[in-house]
């Protein structure tokens, strides 16, 4: 082959493979969201609100709990990782470790609101009203596993110990365990706090990510209880009733005000790469952090969001809206 020839494939080979990256990048048209159980109504609706009202398509959005979710996300960029993921605890050091070693360097961290975890029942069973230190007695693994609720106090009803809860990808138990299981603790004697787990023997039942399945379970059986996000509680108030813990009931006041001790923040992670490269992205990013959406008199409120302050509201708008991204010093 002539210098001339070879000079023409080259280019030509460097034209296609120019083409196919390009095609590459916009291969996909519509935004893919992953991750929380508890974000995922609120996340749906925006997207819904995204779908009617722009020209973008409605984004697609999986619950898949936030360990799973923010695994996906930080496997690497292209289309086929997720452009968003939902949570409903802070992104691990570890986990933006694994993001940076897998090419995913620009995050952007955004806080849209407050939600409080519950422990509650089907509204034709026992009213509970519980403590943290009592939570951790029934359910630590390294204590002393009573078999009814009244070994544990005897001021709790003579019932089996059935709690229906979230697997360990799933944030909502990750906050659980923190501001339950690690600081309910501190309060007893009955149980070895290091590293204190979940027990395993039948007493706690793992229900998958699907927050709804819990809900559905507790109707059948109204002894049990169930552990999952306030928003669940506060849509199916005709059927549920949430449990006091340290006095205080899960109610959107006692959670915004941060007297119910069993409080958290919800997040979404922005895969910076991803916007231009996938349609809509960064609008529908703004659109969550619209006034009208997860501001204090939002659509989501009515969905059970708790709302971030007015002032705090503005600064998440602000950092999505420049895509300030997420560095190191985020834990210290």
């Amino acid at each position: 082959m002539s210098y001339a020839k070879l000079t023409v494939s080259i280019l030509a080979l460097a034209a296609v493979s120019a083409t196919a990256t390009a095609t590459a990048a916009t291969a996909r048209e519509q935004i893919r969201i992953v991750g929380s159980s508890t974000v995922f109504p609120f996340s749906t609706a925006v997207a819904e609100q995204f779908g009617r009202t722009t020209d973008f398509q409605t984004p697609i959005v999986e619950s898949t709990g936030s360990g799973g979710g923010l695994k996906l996300f930080c496997a690497g960029v292209g289309v086929d990782s997720p452009d968003i993921t939902n949570a409903s605890r802070r992104m691990k050091q570890k986990e933006f470790k694994t993001c940076q070693d897998n090419g995913v360097t620009d995050i952007t961290e955004a806080v849209i609101g407050y939600d409080g975890i519950v422990v509650a029942n089907a509204m034709q069973g026992p009213d509970f009203q519980l403590t943290r230190e009592q939570l951790v007695i029934a359910l630590a693994e390294n204590g002393p596993k009573p078999t009814m609720w009244n070994e544990v106090d005897p001021s709790l009803p003579p019932l089996k110990i059935e709690v229906l809860g979230p697997p360990p990808s799933s944030g909502t138990r990750d906050a659980f365990e923190e501001l339950v299981m690690h600081e309910g603790c501190a309060d007893t004697d009955k149980v070895a706090c290091d590293g204190v787990t979940i027990r395993q023997d039948g007493a706690y039942i793992e229900s998958g990510e699907n927050d709804n399945l819990i809900v559905s379970k507790l109707e059948a059986n109204p002894d049990a209880l169930g552990i999952f996000g306030f928003s669940f509680l506060d849509q199916n108030a005709d059927q549920l009733k949430g449990a006091t813990v340290d006095g205080m009931e899960p109610t959107f006041e006692n959670i915004a005000s941060g007297d119910y001790p069993v409080s958290r923040s919800l997040y979404f992670y922005i895969k910076d790469a991803h916007v231009g490269a996938v349609p809509g992205v960064q609008e529908y990013a703004n659109e969550f952090l619209s006034d009208a959406a997860s501001g204090q008199e939002g659509y989501l409120v009515d969905k059970g969001l708790i709302p971030l302050t007015e002032d705090e509201h503005g600064k998440m708008k602000a950092a999505v809206g420049e895509l300030k991204k997420m560095t190191a010093d985020a834990w210290k």
